[in-house]
């Protein structure tokens, strides 16, 4: 099977399926209340499955925070956060791991593969941590995988025997081996020369055309923007824009815009 940048238009379904994942008015404060940072600010949106959504902004926009709250990993202030129906801001952090174990996949822009575990490790790692074993489906489901990124012959290498390219396939077929409700790509081309960076970003495009899956990756960079099917522009904590059909050379306007006003 032929992976190709940028493949034909998304695959039309009759009736949208609920929102992978949900926010309403959801801030987040840290520091001192007499002078407190607002790193979110009131932001609602939804992320589906069958879409691709980078999330943008100037330094300190909020990218990171809203990635972290949604993950669960960082707690809000206000609002309320549903992930494939669960209200994980209510949730303790044992059933906040559980949810986010079964419906969250994570793409780093360092890997974040095991140094010590085979590619093939690495890869079922989550299975191994949810403490379940891997049915024969997933099984299938990650040699389809495998074999459609070019990993067959590299399983049973460590990172370290790997390209950086390899390395981040690796981490795509662990994101995907478990059908997450949303993947998390946290500038995910940010550490590959530029034709590596392209065959990842026609990789999540096809995870999302093909399989199904949705995606929100953050990202600095307009070009990787380029391939999403929207995008969330952030300034001072809120969602101050969102695009669809934008070239690099026009978001990176809209991104040197954000930039002077804040100047």
């Amino acid at each position: 099977m032929m992976i190709h940048a940028h493949p034909g238009p998304p695959i039309r379904h009759t009736q949208r399926p609920a929102p992978a994942v949900v926010l309403r008015n959801v801030s987040r404060t840290y520091g001192d209340p007499a002078n407190p940072v607002h790193a979110l600010r009131d932001v609602s949106v939804d992320l589906h499955r069958q879409e691709f959504t980078a999330i943008m902004g100037p330094s300190g926009s909020g990218k990171s925070t809203l990635m972290n709250v949604i993950a669960g990993l960082d707690e809000i202030t206000g609002g309320q956060i549903w992930l494939a129906g669960d209200p994980i801001g209510t949730l303790d952090d044992t059933a906040r791991t559980l949810v986010r174990r079964k419906h969250i996949g994570f793409i780093f822009q360092s890997f974040n593969l095991i140094p010590t575990l085979t590619a093939e490790e690495n890869i079922t790692l989550p299975f191994v941590l949810s403490g379940g074993p891997i049915t024969p489906e997933q099984r299938a489901w990650i040699a389809h995988l495998v074999g459609v990124l070019g990993l067959r012959d590299r399983l049973d290498h460590l990172p370290a025997e790997l390209s950086g390219g390899q390395q981040q396939r690796v981490a795509i077929v662990r994101a995907l081996a478990s059908r997450p409700s949303i993947i998390l790509a946290d500038e995910p081309t940010g550490a590959l020369d530029t034709r590596t960076a392209r065959e990842v970003l026609a990789l999540l495009t096809t995870a999302v055309r093909e399989y199904g899956q949705g995606i929100a990756m953050v990202t600095h960079d307009p070009l990787a923007a380029s391939y999403a099917d929207r995008i969330l522009m952030l300034a001072d904590g809120r969602i101050v824009g969102e695009h669809r059909g934008l070239d690099p050379r026009q978001i990176s306007e809209i991104i040197i815009g954000l930039q002077e006003a804040r100047q």
